[in-house]
Protein backbone atom coordinates (compact mmCIF):
# COMPACT_ATOMS: atom_id res chain seq x y z
CA UNK A 1 0.00 0.00 0.00
CA UNK A 2 1.06 3.55 -0.75
CA UNK A 3 -0.25 6.04 1.81
CA UNK A 4 -0.31 9.83 1.49
CA UNK A 5 -0.40 11.52 4.90
CA UNK A 6 -0.98 15.24 5.47
CA UNK A 7 0.42 16.03 8.95
CA UNK A 8 -1.90 17.74 11.42
CA UNK A 9 -4.71 17.90 8.88
CA UNK A 10 -7.39 19.10 11.35
CA UNK A 11 -5.12 22.04 12.16
CA UNK A 12 -4.42 22.68 8.47
CA UNK A 13 -8.11 22.63 7.58
CA UNK A 14 -9.14 24.74 10.57
CA UNK A 15 -6.40 27.29 9.85
CA UNK A 16 -7.43 27.53 6.20
CA UNK A 17 -11.09 28.02 7.09
CA UNK A 18 -10.30 30.63 9.77
CA UNK A 19 -7.47 32.30 7.86
CA UNK A 20 -5.19 31.77 10.87
CA UNK A 21 -1.52 32.53 10.42
CA UNK A 22 0.42 29.28 9.85
CA UNK A 23 3.45 30.58 11.77
CA UNK A 24 1.47 30.73 15.02
CA UNK A 25 0.90 27.84 17.44
CA UNK A 26 -2.54 26.40 16.64
CA UNK A 27 -4.59 23.67 18.32
CA UNK A 28 -7.94 22.16 17.40
CA UNK A 29 -10.20 21.51 20.38
CA UNK A 30 -13.40 19.53 20.84
CA UNK A 31 -15.16 20.33 24.10
CA UNK A 32 -12.27 20.91 26.50
CA UNK A 33 -9.75 18.49 24.95
CA UNK A 34 -7.06 19.08 22.32
CA UNK A 35 -7.50 16.74 19.33
CA UNK A 36 -4.68 18.11 17.14
CA UNK A 37 -1.85 20.64 17.31
CA UNK A 38 0.70 21.93 14.83
CA UNK A 39 4.47 21.65 15.21
CA UNK A 40 4.85 25.08 16.86
CA UNK A 41 2.26 24.19 19.49
CA UNK A 42 3.87 20.80 20.16
CA UNK A 43 7.23 22.54 20.60
CA UNK A 44 5.64 24.54 23.43
CA UNK A 45 4.41 21.34 25.11
CA UNK A 46 0.86 21.09 23.73
CA UNK A 47 -0.19 17.47 23.24
CA UNK A 48 -3.26 15.68 21.90
CA UNK A 49 -5.63 14.68 24.68
CA UNK A 50 -4.51 17.61 26.88
CA UNK A 51 -7.16 19.83 28.44
CA UNK A 52 -7.60 23.20 26.79
CA UNK A 53 -6.72 25.20 29.91
CA UNK A 54 -3.50 23.26 30.44
CA UNK A 55 -2.54 23.74 26.78
CA UNK A 56 -3.11 27.50 27.03
CA UNK A 57 -1.11 27.54 30.26
CA UNK A 58 1.86 25.98 28.50
CA UNK A 59 1.48 28.16 25.41
CA UNK A 60 -0.27 31.50 26.20
CA UNK A 61 -0.15 32.62 22.54
CA UNK A 62 -1.92 29.43 21.40
CA UNK A 63 -4.66 29.95 18.80
CA UNK A 64 -7.58 27.63 19.61
CA UNK A 65 -9.91 26.56 16.78
CA UNK A 66 -13.01 24.33 17.01
CA UNK A 67 -13.09 20.76 15.74
CA UNK A 68 -15.27 20.21 12.65
CA UNK A 69 -15.12 16.80 10.87
CA UNK A 70 -17.29 18.13 8.03
CA UNK A 71 -14.82 20.93 7.36
CA UNK A 72 -11.86 18.55 7.48
CA UNK A 73 -13.45 16.17 4.97
CA UNK A 74 -14.62 18.96 2.65
CA UNK A 75 -11.22 20.62 2.43
CA UNK A 76 -9.46 17.27 2.00
CA UNK A 77 -11.34 16.41 -1.20
CA UNK A 78 -8.93 18.44 -3.43
CA UNK A 79 -6.00 16.49 -1.97
CA UNK A 80 -7.65 13.16 -2.78
CA UNK A 81 -8.47 14.42 -6.28
CA UNK A 82 -4.85 15.47 -6.80
CA UNK A 83 -3.59 12.01 -5.84
CA UNK A 84 -6.21 10.42 -8.07
CA UNK A 85 -4.76 12.22 -11.09
CA UNK A 86 -1.61 10.10 -10.75
CA UNK A 87 -2.89 6.87 -9.16
CA UNK A 88 -6.10 4.91 -9.57
CA UNK A 89 -7.96 3.21 -6.74
CA UNK A 90 -7.65 6.06 -4.23
CA UNK A 91 -9.31 5.31 -0.88
CA UNK A 92 -9.83 7.89 1.85
CA UNK A 93 -8.95 6.32 5.21
CA UNK A 94 -9.91 9.51 7.04
CA UNK A 95 -9.49 13.21 6.29
CA UNK A 96 -5.70 13.60 6.13
CA UNK A 97 -4.86 10.08 4.90
CA UNK A 98 -5.45 8.46 1.51
CA UNK A 99 -4.28 5.01 0.45
CA UNK A 100 -3.75 3.45 -2.97
CA UNK A 101 -2.27 0.14 -4.15
CA UNK A 102 1.41 0.83 -4.78
CA UNK A 103 1.84 -1.48 -7.78
CA UNK A 104 0.11 0.81 -10.27
CA UNK A 105 1.97 4.11 -9.69
CA UNK A 106 5.25 2.29 -9.01
CA UNK A 107 5.07 0.47 -12.33
CA UNK A 108 4.05 3.57 -14.26
CA UNK A 109 6.64 5.96 -12.82
CA UNK A 110 9.46 3.42 -12.60
CA UNK A 111 9.69 2.77 -8.87
CA UNK A 112 8.01 3.43 -5.55
CA UNK A 113 10.43 6.22 -4.56
CA UNK A 114 9.83 8.07 -7.84
CA UNK A 115 6.07 7.64 -7.49
CA UNK A 116 6.21 9.02 -3.95
CA UNK A 117 8.12 12.11 -5.12
CA UNK A 118 5.70 12.73 -7.97
CA UNK A 119 2.68 12.47 -5.67
CA UNK A 120 4.21 14.85 -3.12
CA UNK A 121 4.88 17.40 -5.88
CA UNK A 122 1.40 16.90 -7.31
CA UNK A 123 -0.35 17.56 -4.00
CA UNK A 124 1.81 20.61 -3.29
CA UNK A 125 1.21 22.05 -6.77
CA UNK A 126 -2.53 21.42 -6.90
CA UNK A 127 -3.51 22.24 -3.32
CA UNK A 128 -0.52 23.81 -1.57
CA UNK A 129 -0.76 21.21 1.20
CA UNK A 130 2.27 19.48 2.64
CA UNK A 131 2.26 15.69 2.68
CA UNK A 132 4.45 12.67 3.24
CA UNK A 133 4.30 9.32 1.48
CA UNK A 134 4.98 5.89 2.90
CA UNK A 135 4.96 2.46 1.26
CA UNK A 136 4.75 -0.85 3.10
CA UNK A 137 2.91 -4.17 3.18
CA UNK A 138 -0.53 -3.44 4.64
CA UNK A 139 -2.34 -0.25 5.52
CA UNK A 140 -1.23 -0.11 9.17
CA UNK A 141 2.47 -0.33 8.34
CA UNK A 142 2.08 2.04 5.38
CA UNK A 143 0.54 4.72 7.61
CA UNK A 144 3.45 4.41 10.05
CA UNK A 145 5.89 4.54 7.15
CA UNK A 146 4.19 7.69 5.80
CA UNK A 147 4.62 9.42 9.15
CA UNK A 148 8.35 8.75 8.79
CA UNK A 149 8.56 9.32 5.03
CA UNK A 150 9.89 5.80 4.37
CA UNK A 151 9.52 3.25 1.58
CA UNK A 152 9.72 -0.24 3.04
CA UNK A 153 10.88 -3.01 0.74
CA UNK A 154 8.44 -5.89 0.11
CA UNK A 155 8.71 -8.48 2.87
CA UNK A 156 10.62 -6.14 5.22
CA UNK A 157 7.55 -4.80 7.03
CA UNK A 158 7.96 -7.01 10.17
CA UNK A 159 11.54 -5.74 10.60
CA UNK A 160 10.33 -2.15 10.20
CA UNK A 161 7.58 -2.58 12.80
CA UNK A 162 9.58 -4.57 15.38
CA UNK A 163 11.41 -1.66 17.13
CA UNK A 164 8.43 0.70 17.11
CA UNK A 165 6.59 1.50 20.35
CA UNK A 166 3.57 -0.57 21.34
CA UNK A 167 1.71 2.75 21.62
CA UNK A 168 1.40 2.76 17.81
CA UNK A 169 -1.49 0.32 18.17
CA UNK A 170 -3.58 3.07 19.79
CA UNK A 171 -5.07 5.11 16.92
CA UNK A 172 -8.06 7.09 18.22
CA UNK A 173 -8.20 9.27 15.10
CA UNK A 174 -8.93 6.13 13.04
CA UNK A 175 -11.46 4.70 15.52
CA UNK A 176 -8.87 2.30 16.92
CA UNK A 177 -9.08 3.02 20.64
CA UNK A 178 -6.71 0.54 22.27
CA UNK A 179 -5.56 2.64 25.22
CA UNK A 180 -6.44 -0.03 27.81
CA UNK A 181 -4.80 -2.82 25.81
CA UNK A 182 -1.63 -0.80 25.26
CA UNK A 183 -1.45 0.10 28.95
CA UNK A 184 -1.85 -3.56 29.93
CA UNK A 185 0.81 -4.71 27.46
CA UNK A 186 3.26 -2.12 28.76
CA UNK A 187 2.66 -3.27 32.34
CA UNK A 188 3.37 -6.81 31.17
CA UNK A 189 6.74 -5.64 29.82
CA UNK A 190 5.82 -5.63 26.12
CA UNK A 191 7.10 -2.22 25.06
CA UNK A 192 7.59 -2.77 21.30
CA UNK A 193 5.52 -4.17 18.46
CA UNK A 194 8.18 -6.83 17.89
CA UNK A 195 7.95 -8.10 21.47
CA UNK A 196 4.18 -8.32 21.15
CA UNK A 197 4.40 -10.07 17.76
CA UNK A 198 6.72 -12.78 19.17
CA UNK A 199 3.94 -14.14 21.39
CA UNK A 200 2.00 -16.97 19.68
CA UNK A 201 -1.39 -15.86 18.40
CA UNK A 202 -3.17 -18.71 20.19
CA UNK A 203 -1.88 -17.37 23.53
CA UNK A 204 -3.14 -13.88 22.67
CA UNK A 205 -6.53 -15.32 21.76
CA UNK A 206 -6.73 -17.29 25.01
CA UNK A 207 -5.73 -14.38 27.25
CA UNK A 208 -7.28 -11.38 25.46
CA UNK A 209 -10.22 -10.61 23.19
CA UNK A 210 -10.69 -10.43 19.45
CA UNK A 211 -9.38 -6.85 19.23
CA UNK A 212 -6.07 -7.96 20.78
CA UNK A 213 -5.76 -10.67 18.13
CA UNK A 214 -6.35 -8.01 15.48
CA UNK A 215 -3.68 -5.81 17.08
CA UNK A 216 -1.31 -8.80 17.19
CA UNK A 217 -1.73 -9.27 13.44
CA UNK A 218 -0.90 -5.62 12.88
CA UNK A 219 2.20 -5.81 15.07
CA UNK A 220 3.41 -8.84 13.11
CA UNK A 221 3.07 -6.98 9.81
CA UNK A 222 0.09 -8.95 8.51
CA UNK A 223 -3.04 -7.58 6.88
CA UNK A 224 -5.74 -6.05 9.06
CA UNK A 225 -8.35 -8.29 7.47
CA UNK A 226 -8.13 -11.80 6.06
CA UNK A 227 -7.08 -11.81 2.38
CA UNK A 228 -10.21 -13.72 1.30
CA UNK A 229 -13.13 -11.30 1.39
CA UNK A 230 -16.69 -11.83 0.29
CA UNK A 231 -17.64 -10.31 -3.04
CA UNK A 232 -20.58 -7.94 -2.44
CA UNK A 233 -23.74 -9.11 -4.25
CA UNK A 234 -24.85 -6.60 -6.90
CA UNK A 235 -28.24 -6.07 -5.25
CA UNK A 236 -26.52 -4.38 -2.28
CA UNK A 237 -26.03 -1.17 -4.26
CA UNK A 238 -28.54 1.56 -3.40
CA UNK A 239 -29.36 4.42 -5.77
CA UNK A 240 -31.42 7.54 -5.18
CA UNK A 241 -32.59 9.82 -8.03
CA UNK A 242 -32.69 13.41 -6.83
CA UNK A 243 -35.43 15.64 -8.18
CA UNK A 244 -34.93 18.55 -7.87
CA UNK A 245 -31.11 18.34 -8.05
CA UNK A 246 -29.26 18.73 -4.77
CA UNK A 247 -27.22 21.93 -4.68
CA UNK A 248 -27.10 22.79 -0.97
CA UNK A 249 -25.20 21.14 1.87
CA UNK A 250 -28.26 20.90 4.15
CA UNK A 251 -30.18 19.02 1.46
CA UNK A 252 -27.17 16.75 0.96
CA UNK A 253 -27.16 15.91 4.67
CA UNK A 254 -30.81 14.80 4.49
CA UNK A 255 -30.12 12.61 1.45
CA UNK A 256 -27.03 11.14 3.14
CA UNK A 257 -29.02 10.06 6.19
CA UNK A 258 -31.78 8.48 4.09
CA UNK A 259 -29.38 6.52 1.87
CA UNK A 260 -27.25 5.41 4.82
CA UNK A 261 -30.26 3.84 6.52
CA UNK A 262 -31.29 2.11 3.28
CA UNK A 263 -27.83 0.65 2.74
CA UNK A 264 -27.48 -0.49 6.33
CA UNK A 265 -30.88 -2.22 6.20
CA UNK A 266 -29.92 -4.06 3.00
CA UNK A 267 -26.58 -5.16 4.46
CA UNK A 268 -28.19 -6.30 7.71
CA UNK A 269 -30.70 -8.38 5.75
CA UNK A 270 -27.77 -10.27 4.16
CA UNK A 271 -25.85 -10.52 7.46
CA UNK A 272 -23.06 -8.25 6.21
CA UNK A 273 -21.27 -5.05 7.23
CA UNK A 274 -19.42 -2.60 4.99
CA UNK A 275 -15.72 -1.77 5.41
CA UNK A 276 -15.13 0.05 2.08
CA UNK A 277 -17.78 2.31 0.61
CA UNK A 278 -17.91 3.77 -2.90
CA UNK A 279 -19.91 7.00 -3.34
CA UNK A 280 -20.93 7.91 -6.90
CA UNK A 281 -22.70 11.10 -7.98
CA UNK A 282 -23.93 12.31 -11.37
CA UNK A 283 -25.19 15.66 -12.70
CA UNK A 284 -27.63 16.51 -15.54
CA UNK A 285 -24.69 17.54 -17.73
CA UNK A 286 -23.25 14.02 -17.64
CA UNK A 287 -20.54 14.85 -15.09
CA UNK A 288 -19.70 12.05 -12.68
CA UNK A 289 -17.73 11.88 -9.44
CA UNK A 290 -16.75 8.80 -7.44
CA UNK A 291 -14.78 8.33 -4.25
CA UNK A 292 -14.02 5.26 -2.12
CA UNK A 293 -13.88 5.53 1.66
CA UNK A 294 -12.02 2.90 3.65
CA UNK A 295 -12.67 2.26 7.34
CA UNK A 296 -10.81 0.01 9.76
CA UNK A 297 -14.04 -0.77 11.62
CA UNK A 298 -17.35 -1.82 10.01
CA UNK A 299 -19.41 1.23 9.10
CA UNK A 300 -22.49 1.99 11.18
CA UNK A 301 -25.45 3.96 9.75
CA UNK A 302 -24.01 7.12 11.31
CA UNK A 303 -20.58 6.33 9.86
CA UNK A 304 -22.04 5.84 6.38
CA UNK A 305 -24.09 9.03 6.64
CA UNK A 306 -21.09 11.07 7.81
CA UNK A 307 -18.90 9.95 4.91
CA UNK A 308 -21.64 10.56 2.34
CA UNK A 309 -22.30 14.01 3.80
CA UNK A 310 -18.61 14.89 3.86
CA UNK A 311 -18.15 13.77 0.28
CA UNK A 312 -21.21 15.62 -1.04
CA UNK A 313 -20.11 18.73 0.82
CA UNK A 314 -16.76 18.59 -0.96
CA UNK A 315 -18.31 17.97 -4.37
CA UNK A 316 -20.99 20.65 -4.07
CA UNK A 317 -18.33 23.25 -3.32
CA UNK A 318 -16.39 22.21 -6.44
CA UNK A 319 -16.73 25.06 -8.92
CA UNK A 320 -16.04 22.67 -11.80
CA UNK A 321 -19.52 21.12 -11.42
CA UNK A 322 -21.94 22.85 -13.77
CA UNK A 323 -25.12 21.82 -11.92
CA UNK A 324 -26.47 20.05 -8.85
CA UNK A 325 -26.38 16.31 -8.24
CA UNK A 326 -29.28 14.35 -9.77
CA UNK A 327 -28.32 10.79 -8.87
CA UNK A 328 -26.45 9.35 -5.89
CA UNK A 329 -25.28 5.73 -5.62
CA UNK A 330 -23.72 3.91 -2.68
CA UNK A 331 -21.85 0.66 -3.37
CA UNK A 332 -20.26 -1.50 -0.64
CA UNK A 333 -16.93 -2.32 -2.27
CA UNK A 334 -15.85 -4.60 0.56
CA UNK A 335 -18.01 -6.37 3.13
CA UNK A 336 -17.45 -8.75 6.04
CA UNK A 337 -19.68 -11.18 7.84
CA UNK A 338 -22.06 -9.43 10.21
CA UNK A 339 -21.63 -12.27 12.70
CA UNK A 340 -18.13 -10.97 13.44
CA UNK A 341 -19.58 -7.76 14.90
CA UNK A 342 -20.62 -7.14 18.48
CA UNK A 343 -23.88 -5.31 17.82
CA UNK A 344 -25.53 -3.15 20.43
CA UNK A 345 -29.05 -3.64 21.74
CA UNK A 346 -30.69 -1.24 19.29
CA UNK A 347 -28.73 -2.28 16.17
CA UNK A 348 -30.66 -3.74 13.25
CA UNK A 349 -33.68 -3.10 11.07
CA UNK A 350 -35.95 -0.44 12.46
CA UNK A 351 -33.25 1.12 14.61
CA UNK A 352 -33.43 4.50 12.91
CA UNK A 353 -37.18 4.80 13.46
CA UNK A 354 -36.86 3.80 17.12
CA UNK A 355 -34.01 6.26 17.67
CA UNK A 356 -35.94 9.07 16.02
CA UNK A 357 -39.09 8.45 18.06
CA UNK A 358 -37.10 8.30 21.29
CA UNK A 359 -35.19 11.48 20.42
CA UNK A 360 -38.39 13.36 19.61
CA UNK A 361 -39.95 12.26 22.89
CA UNK A 362 -36.94 13.39 24.91
CA UNK A 363 -36.78 16.76 23.16
CA UNK A 364 -40.51 17.20 23.79
CA UNK A 365 -40.01 16.56 27.52
CA UNK A 366 -37.16 19.06 27.56
CA UNK A 367 -39.41 21.62 25.89
CA UNK A 368 -42.01 21.15 28.62
CA UNK A 369 -39.76 20.85 31.68
CA UNK A 370 -36.45 22.37 30.65
CA UNK A 371 -33.10 21.03 29.34
CA UNK A 372 -32.11 19.53 32.71
CA UNK A 373 -35.21 17.31 32.79
CA UNK A 374 -33.63 14.69 30.50
CA UNK A 375 -30.01 13.86 31.21
CA UNK A 376 -27.47 11.20 30.25
CA UNK A 377 -24.93 9.89 32.79
CA UNK A 378 -21.28 10.25 31.76
CA UNK A 379 -18.51 8.48 33.65
CA UNK A 380 -15.52 10.66 34.43
CA UNK A 381 -12.83 11.11 37.04
CA UNK A 382 -13.20 11.47 40.78
CA UNK A 383 -12.44 9.86 44.14
CA UNK A 384 -15.91 8.62 45.04
CA UNK A 385 -18.51 6.82 42.90
CA UNK A 386 -20.85 9.82 43.16
CA UNK A 387 -18.13 12.23 41.99
CA UNK A 388 -17.38 10.11 38.92
CA UNK A 389 -20.90 10.31 37.49
CA UNK A 390 -21.74 13.53 35.64
CA UNK A 391 -25.21 14.14 34.16
CA UNK A 392 -25.28 15.85 30.77
CA UNK A 393 -28.53 17.28 29.32
CA UNK A 394 -29.89 15.25 26.41
CA UNK A 395 -28.49 16.51 23.12
CA UNK A 396 -25.34 18.07 24.63
CA UNK A 397 -21.89 16.63 24.00
CA UNK A 398 -21.15 13.81 26.44
CA UNK A 399 -17.95 15.17 27.95
CA UNK A 400 -16.89 14.05 31.45
CA UNK A 401 -16.71 16.77 34.08
CA UNK A 402 -13.25 15.61 35.19
CA UNK A 403 -10.44 13.79 33.40
CA UNK A 404 -10.83 10.02 34.01
CA UNK A 405 -7.12 9.30 33.53
CA UNK A 406 -5.89 11.63 36.29
CA UNK A 407 -4.19 9.97 39.31
CA UNK A 408 -6.98 10.82 41.83
CA UNK A 409 -5.08 9.88 45.02
CA UNK A 410 -7.28 8.20 47.59
CA UNK A 411 -9.97 7.19 45.13
CA UNK A 412 -12.19 4.19 45.74
CA UNK A 413 -10.57 1.08 44.23
CA UNK A 414 -12.55 -1.18 41.90
CA UNK A 415 -15.05 -2.71 41.85
CA UNK A 416 -17.38 0.28 41.98
CA UNK A 417 -20.43 0.07 44.30
CA UNK A 418 -23.55 -1.01 42.42
CA UNK A 419 -25.85 1.33 44.39
CA UNK A 420 -24.89 4.90 45.28
CA UNK A 421 -27.43 6.94 47.29
CA UNK A 422 -27.96 10.54 46.13
CA UNK A 423 -27.03 11.71 49.63
CA UNK A 424 -24.70 9.64 51.87
CA UNK A 425 -26.70 7.87 54.60
CA UNK A 426 -25.71 8.56 58.24
CA UNK A 427 -24.39 5.52 60.11
CA UNK A 428 -22.93 4.54 63.48
CA UNK A 429 -20.03 2.10 63.80
CA UNK A 430 -19.43 0.60 67.26
CA UNK A 431 -17.05 -1.91 68.90
CA UNK A 432 -18.08 -5.02 70.93
CA UNK A 433 -18.61 -2.79 73.99
CA UNK A 434 -20.94 -0.43 72.15
CA UNK A 435 -18.40 2.41 71.99
CA UNK A 436 -18.01 4.43 68.75
CA UNK A 437 -15.21 3.34 66.42
CA UNK A 438 -13.07 6.07 64.91
CA UNK A 439 -9.74 6.33 63.05
CA UNK A 440 -6.38 7.41 64.46
CA UNK A 441 -3.97 9.86 62.88
CA UNK A 442 -2.09 6.83 61.50
CA UNK A 443 -5.22 5.67 59.62
CA UNK A 444 -5.91 2.77 61.99
CA UNK A 445 -9.25 1.84 63.56
CA UNK A 446 -9.47 2.63 67.25
CA UNK A 447 -11.16 -0.74 67.91
CA UNK A 448 -12.42 -3.74 65.93
CA UNK A 449 -15.89 -2.88 64.55
CA UNK A 450 -18.70 -5.11 65.80
CA UNK A 451 -21.97 -3.45 64.76
CA UNK A 452 -23.12 -0.96 62.15
CA UNK A 453 -26.35 0.98 62.56
CA UNK A 454 -27.80 2.62 59.46
CA UNK A 455 -31.12 2.95 57.69
CA UNK A 456 -32.93 2.28 60.99
CA UNK A 457 -31.34 -1.15 61.56
CA UNK A 458 -28.39 -2.55 63.53
CA UNK A 459 -26.31 -5.20 61.79
CA UNK A 460 -23.30 -7.24 62.95
CA UNK A 461 -20.01 -6.62 61.12
CA UNK A 462 -18.52 -9.73 59.49
CA UNK A 463 -15.33 -8.35 57.87
CA UNK A 464 -13.65 -5.03 57.11
CA UNK A 465 -10.77 -3.58 55.13
CA UNK A 466 -7.87 -1.36 56.12
CA UNK A 467 -8.98 2.30 56.19
CA UNK A 468 -7.42 4.69 53.70
CA UNK A 469 -7.34 8.48 54.18
CA UNK A 470 -7.83 11.20 51.56
CA UNK A 471 -7.32 14.94 51.86
CA UNK A 472 -9.77 16.72 49.53
CA UNK A 473 -10.14 20.33 48.43
CA UNK A 474 -6.76 21.24 49.88
CA UNK A 475 -6.68 24.36 47.68
CA UNK A 476 -9.73 25.93 49.41
CA UNK A 477 -11.03 24.48 52.67
CA UNK A 478 -9.23 21.17 53.33
CA UNK A 479 -11.49 18.21 54.14
CA UNK A 480 -9.99 15.07 55.66
CA UNK A 481 -11.91 11.89 54.94
CA UNK A 482 -11.24 8.25 55.68
CA UNK A 483 -12.95 5.45 53.77
CA UNK A 484 -13.59 1.90 54.85
CA UNK A 485 -15.08 -1.17 53.18
CA UNK A 486 -16.88 -3.66 55.37
CA UNK A 487 -19.34 -6.56 55.20
CA UNK A 488 -22.39 -6.83 57.49
CA UNK A 489 -24.70 -9.78 58.08
CA UNK A 490 -28.38 -9.48 57.27
CA UNK A 491 -31.29 -11.04 59.14
CA UNK A 492 -31.82 -13.57 56.36
CA UNK A 493 -29.82 -16.79 56.62
CA UNK A 494 -26.35 -16.56 54.99
CA UNK A 495 -27.18 -13.11 53.59
CA UNK A 496 -24.50 -10.42 53.68
CA UNK A 497 -24.08 -6.87 52.36
CA UNK A 498 -20.84 -5.12 51.43
CA UNK A 499 -20.74 -1.36 52.08
CA UNK A 500 -18.49 1.61 51.48
CA UNK A 501 -18.24 3.89 54.54
CA UNK A 502 -16.74 7.35 54.88
CA UNK A 503 -15.62 9.06 58.09
CA UNK A 504 -15.73 12.87 57.97
CA UNK A 505 -14.79 14.43 61.28
CA UNK A 506 -16.39 11.98 63.72
CA UNK A 507 -19.40 11.02 61.60
CA UNK A 508 -19.72 7.86 59.52
CA UNK A 509 -21.84 7.75 56.38
CA UNK A 510 -22.67 5.01 53.87
CA UNK A 511 -21.60 6.08 50.37
CA UNK A 512 -22.33 2.91 48.43
CA UNK A 513 -23.58 -0.68 48.49
CA UNK A 514 -21.90 -3.50 46.59
CA UNK A 515 -23.73 -6.37 44.91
Amino acid sequence: MLVVWCPDWPVTAASAAAAALPQRPVAVVTGTLVVAANALARFEGVRRGMRRREAQGRCPELTVLPDDPDRDARLFEPVAAAVEELAVGVEIVRPGIVAVPARGPAGYFGGEEVAAERIIDQVATRTGAECQVGVADGLFAAVLAARRGLVIAPGATPEFLAPLSIRELHRPAEAQDRAELVDLLRRLGLRTLGAFAEIPERDISARFGADAVQAHRLAAGREERPPARRAPPPELTVTEPLDPPVERVDAAAFVARHLAERLHTVLARHGLACTRLAIHAATPAGEERERVWRCAEPLTPNGIADRVRWQLDGWLRDTRLSAGITKLTLTPVEVIEGTTLQLDLWRGEGRAEADERAARAMVHVQGLLGPESVVTPVLGGGRTPAERVHHVPWGDERVPAATPNAPWPGRVPPPTPATVPPVPLPATLTDPGGRPVSVTARAELTAPPAHLSWNGRRRPVVAWSTPWPADERWWTEPIHRTRLQLVVAESEKDSQTALLLTLTGEKWTVEGMYD
